[in-house]
């Protein structure tokens, strides 16, 4: 019988393409800690909007020590202010040296209770978890994505209108492909998918396809 190795996701993906949502049908359904990277960003970002003079590596390093994952659960992270001072911090090289190593232990020393981890955001298949057992990139046209999170505002009652949600992330697009220090791209052996034309469901069914093959092979399942 072969020993149960550790199952690794990384999925990176642009802003709206449907990865966070897919990273939590992943974790309920194979028992996977999830990390939802981006947020860490966005508490980043919102120390820097709250206490700009106070907001410097000794402040974040001490933040990201004492980090639990509910504090990333806050729904107020997710305004497009903050969205945008998250695209800002994240260009920050030693910023990112603080995050990395936060997420890495968190992918690869999961709680015992889980059979693994996932983690979605922009650089986790080329940077984070080089290794990881599945590596998927998930990608949308821009303006489904634009109409998902415009939705996703509306129902937060964030007042903002279908062209500045647009605009807006297109803005974070350029930032996070362009940017020096772990930008988003797809790798060789990343598996793609394009969440345009598939719901929820569908797009769970084809990446868990996929999965099930490698872990029955591996014997996880």
């Amino acid at each position: 019988m072969k020993e149960k190795k550790l199952i690794t996701v990384a999925i990176d993906s642009p802003a709206a393409a449907g990865a966070g949502t897919q990273a939590k049908l992943i974790a309920k359904h194979y028992n996977l800690f999830k990390l939802e990277t981006g947020m860490i960003y966005r508490l980043i970002g919102n120390m820097r909007l709250k206490n700009p003079k106070k907001f410097n590596y000794t402040s974040i390093k001490k933040k990201i020590k004492n980090l639990k994952i509910y504090d990333l659960e806050n729904k107020n992270l997710l305004s497009d202010k903050i969205a945008i001072s998250a695209s800002v911090v994240a260009k920050d090289k030693n910023i990112r040296n603080i995050v990395y190593k936060f997420q890495q232990n968190c992918a690869y020393h999961p709680p015992k209770k889980y059979a693994g981890s996932v983690l979605d955001g922009r650089d986790i298949t080329s940077l984070i978890l080089k290794d990881a057992m599945f590596k998927f990139y998930i990608t949308a046209n821009i303006n489904v994505r634009a109409k998902r999170r415009f939705k996703e505002y509306r129902s937060l009652k964030k007042g903002l209108n279908f062209k500045e949600v647009l605009k807006s992330l297109k803005k974070r697009d350029k930032s996070d492909k362009n940017r020096k220090y772990g930008p988003l791209k797809k790798t060789k052996d990343s598996i793609l998918i394009n969440t345009t034309k598939l719901s929820r469901k569908r797009c769970f069914k084809k990446i868990k396809a996929i999965m099930d093959r490698k872990l029955k092979f591996n014997g996880n399942l």
